[in-house]
C-alpha cells in the first residue's frame, strides 16, 4: 500500500516537473565537484561547481551546475559567452574530457539545463574507438549563450541549424574534467552537416595552454600541430560508421575556416540565442530558465532553481527505497 502510494506521488512529481523518467535500477552517488574557472581575464578567482544526481554511464546521470555564488545556474544561458570586453576570449562548457567515449551534453530540454549523457533508442550512447583514434580526440564541450535556430537556414550551408548551443573542439594539452568551465580563444571551424541539420564546431584553445600565444588561427594548427586538423576532418567523418550509419558529410569539402569566419558565426548564433531567451521566437523545445539573463521572460529565482534540483533528488531517493 506504501509503494502504490509512493508510485502515485512520483508520477505526480514527474508530471509537475516534465523530468525524464528513468527506468533503470539507481546506485546512491550524491556529490559536487569543484570545476575549475580560468582566469587570466579578470582579477578574482571564480569558481563553478556540478551537483551530481545518480551513477555515471546510467540513464539517471545528471549533473546540475553552481555559480560563483554557490546558487543553481543553467550552464546553457546563465554562464556568459564573452570573458572580456573585446570579445576575444570565450566560456566553454566541457562536456566530454579527452579520450572518453560516453557521449555527454548538456540537456537542453531538461530544466536549468544539466549534463547528461545522450540516449537513443533506449540506450546510452557511446562513441567507438575508430583506429587510431581513442574516444574523443580533444575535450569537447559547448559555448554557452548560442544556438543553433532550428528555424534558420545558414547562408554558407544550405541547412538549418541543429537546435543546440555551439559545439567546440578544445586542442589544448590538459585532459579536462565533465563540468569544467574554460577560457579559451577561437582559431576557426568545421561546418559538418549531420543528418541534414548545420553543425559547426568551433576549434579553439584553452588561453592558459603553453601553446596558445603561438595559435591564432588555423594555419598555426597546422604550423604547430601538424595533422591534427586532418585527424579532426577524419574523426567527425568516421565516427558514426562502426553503428551502422554512413560517412558524415561537410560543407565547404571538410576545409575548415578561418578565425574571423567563425567569430562571425559565434556573434550570429549569440543573436539566435538573444532571441531564444526573450521569448521572440519558437523554443524548439529548449528549457530556457535561467537566474541571470535579464529581462528574459523565462528568468526565476534562485529558490525556484534550487527547487528544481531538489524535486529530482527526491524522485531519485524514492526510487532508491523503491528499488534498493
Amino acid at each position: 500500500m506504501i509503494k502504490h502510494s509512493v508510485v502515485r506521488l512520483i508520477n505526480g512529481l514527474i508530471r509537475h516537473q516534465s523530468i525524464v523518467t528513468y527506468n533503470q535500477t539507481p546506485s546512491v552517488r550524491l556529490g559536487i565537484r569543484s570545476c575549475q574557472f580560468s582566469t587570466g581575464f579578470v582579477k578574482n578567482m571564480s569558481q563553478y561547481s556540478i551537483i551530481e544526481r545518480g551513477q555515471p554511464n546510467s540513464l539517471e546521470y545528471r549533473a546540475f551546475f553552481k555559480g560563483p555564488h554557490g546558487n543553481i545556474i543553467s550552464p546553457y544561458h546563465d554562464i556568459p559567452l564573452y570573458v572580456n570586453n573585446d570579445k576575444t576570449v570565450f566560456n566553454m562548457v566541457v562536456e566530454v574530457p579527452r579520450w572518453t567515449n560516453a557521449k555527454m551534453e548538456i540537456a537542453t530540454g531538461e530544466k536549468m539545463n544539466p549534463i547528461k549523457q545522450d540516449v537513443k533508442k533506449g540506450k546510452l550512447r557511446y562513441v567507438h574507438n575508430c583506429f587510431p583514434h581513442h574516444g574523443y580526440i580533444w575535450n569537447y564541450g559547448a559555448l554557452p549563450q548560442t544556438w543553433e535556430d532550428p528555424c534558420h537556414k545558414d547562408e554558407y550551408t544550405g541547412c538549418k541549424g541543429d537546435n543546440d548551443p555551439l559545439d567546440v573542439c578544445e586542442i589544448g594539452y590538459k585532459v579536462r574534467k565533465k563540468g569544467d568551465v574554460v577560457q579559451v580563444k577561437i582559431l576557426g571551424t568545421m561546418a559538418l552537416i549531420d543528418e541534414g541539420e548545420t553543425d559547426w564546431k568551433m576549434l579553439a584553445i584553452d588561453v592558459t595552454d603553453p601553446l596558445a600565444s603561438q595559435l591564432s588561427d588555423v594555419d598555426d594548427i597546422t604550423k604547430h600541430m601538424p595533422g591534427f586538423i586532418a585527424a579532426t576532418y577524419e574523426w567527425f567523418k568516421i565516427y558514426k560508421i562502426p553503428s551502422g550509419k554512413a560517412a558524415n558529410e561537410f560543407a565547404f569539402n571538410g576545409e575548415p575556416k578561418n578565425s574571423a569566419f567563425a567569430v562571425e558565426v559565434i556573434k550570429q548564433t549569440h543573436e539566435q540565442w538573444q532571441k531564444l531567451v526573450s521569448k521572440l521566437t519558437d523554443n524548439g523545445g529548449s528549457a530556457c530558465e535561467n537566474v541571470g539573463v535579464a529581462g528574459s521572460p523565462y528568468l526565476i529565482s534562485t529558490d525556484e532553481a534550487q527547487d528544481i534540483v531538489d524535486k529530482v533528488k527526491l524522485i531519485w531517493l524514492i526510487w532508491l527505497f523503491l528499488y534498493n
